[in-house]
């Protein structure tokens, strides 16, 4: 067994190096002003970024202060700036030009800035592309502060294309322009579908590593998969092969019910409820799987309830792609690949949380291990769900992702297992450890002793 558990931690260690590793993000260097373009199957839209030190010369604004004074001084500038951006860009095909529509701003730093301070203005677009489908060769020009600021070059850029594996890139340059060369054509390149399957692996194991939400799904899951139900009373399991077979099966189930509807609402084929119903749901599924650990009302099946809110967390899931402009073989490969993500971030928990429980399991501190654990994540859940029904932020979140954020939770669970087999050894040198349980219908099955009753558990 304990050669296994090394097996566990070794496999969630090398997986650390995978999971942890992020595609490079462009530079800004304050001194070029960047046209970023998301290229769907039949729609075109995009951002125009300019720096503030050359929005300050060349429209005299101070575009320093907080937050607050940056946005209001752009909110009352925004009509000239979106004008300049019109003027300064286009986009379009065969010698025609397409309208660009901007619409809003956003602000690159969120810290306040002083008078010579950095950052960018962003004017998201869409544009009026009056053909079916996105040509493979755009022509572009660019040419914000060329004129105006001597020795300028801007650099136009794809930030999305998933046909072609191209997801939330920041360094993707197709093409760098300058005063003399102010635009050109971009070749934006032939379908690459295994580069759209990689990156949405990445993003499937990214939702994971953000999601606190299905992270305690899955734990609260995992606190009774070493234990066995004598009767209704919670013992030790009697091996590592009987809990983790239980672990699989609840895993499986899980993996199922989420890949049917993440499959079925993603491609559109069943409706996708509002996200705030979904994200209520998925969140009183932690309280309701916690609660079951108290009082195992479905015995052994919680396989059950790991399908049945399986299907929610499947909706949740679904909402990573229902909106993107992409044709349905493209979105196919996203979903495999987002998929393919998501059961990677899953294993990863279970193998880096799993050894610690079961080493503990036999002693007496897995008792309140369970029941603290156990109400707290339902504590936790009754938050999400107030937080999600009516739209407000306790601020819990930004708590809980310090703790559980990758590579950060790693190291916690390394921590805790080193933990868990220090506790465990001192109890096997006092002879402390707890007698095991035995499953139902074996010739060995017993009623467990008031001891193993006391300090294991009972509903």
């Amino acid at each position: 067994m304990l050669r296994f558990v090394r097996v566990l931690i070794g496999a969630a260690a090398a997986v650390t190096i995978v999971v942890s590793s992020a595609s490079p993000a462009g530079a800004h260097r304050n001194d070029e002003s960047y046209l970023y373009m998301d290229v769907g199957d039949s729609s075109l839209s995009g951002r125009v970024e300019m720096p503030y030190p050359d929005i300050r010369t060349v429209f005299g604004l101070r575009l320093s202060g907080s937050v607050a004074d940056i946005s209001a001084e752009v909110e009352a500038n925004l009509d000239r700036l979106q004008r300049y951006a019109t003027d300064k860009s286009a986009i379009g095909a065969d010698g025609e030009v397409w309208e660009l529509t901007f619409d809003g701003f956003e602000l690159l730093d969120e810290e306040g800035v002083g008078v010579n301070g950095n950052g960018y203005v962003i004017l998201p677009f869409t544009v009026a592309m009056p053909l079916d489908a996105v040509p493979q060769v755009v022509e572009t020009v660019f040419a914000p502060f060329l004129d105006e600021i001597p020795g300028r070059n801007n650099i136009v850029l794809v930030s999305n294309d998933w046909k072609r594996g191209i997801v939330e890139e920041e360094a993707n340059e197709l093409l760098i322009v300058t005063a003399e060369r102010p635009g050109g054509e971009i070749d934006f390149g032939e379908t690459n579908q295994w580069r759209n399957f990689r990156y949405s692996i990445d993003l499937g194991i990214d939702h994971i590593k953000t999601g606190p939400d299905h992270i305690f799904f899955i734990l609260v899951l995992l606190l009774t998969s070493v234990l066995i139900l004598t009767g209704s009373i919670w013992s030790p399991s009697p091996s590592f092969t009987y809990s983790f077979g239980r672990l699989v099966l609840v895993a499986t189930m899980f993996t199922i019910a989420h890949s049917i509807t993440f499959t079925l609402a993603g491609l559109d084929l069943i409706p996708l409820p509002p996200s705030q119903l979904v994200e209520t749901l998925i969140a009183l599924s932690i309280g309701a799987a916690a609660l079951h650990n108290l009082r195992p009302v479905l015995g052994h099946r919680e396989w059950a309830l790991a399908f049945g809110f399986g299907l929610f967390h499947g909706m949740g899931f679904a909402g990573l792609v229902q909106e993107l402009d992409i044709g349905r073989g493209t979105q196919l490969v996203s979903l495999l690949g987002r998929n393919v993500g998501i059961e990677i971030g899953q294993l990863v928990i279970i193998a880096i949380a799993f050894p610690g429980l079961f080493m503990l399991r036999q002693t007496r501190l897995y008792r309140p291990i369970l029941v603290i654990s156990s109400l707290g994540l339902a504590a936790l859940s009754g938050v999400w769900v107030v937080e999600r029904v009516f739209e407000v932020d306790a601020g819990i979140n930004d708590i809980i992702l310090k703790v559980v954020y990758w590579p950060r939770s790693f190291w916690v669970a390394m921590v805790f297992t080193g933990i868990a087999a220090a506790v465990r050894q001192i109890a096997v040198e006092r002879d402390g450890l707890l007698p095991v349980g035995v499953p139902a219908g074996s010739d060995d099955a017993e009623v467990p002793s008031d001891d193993v009753a006391q300090h294991v558990g009972g509903a």
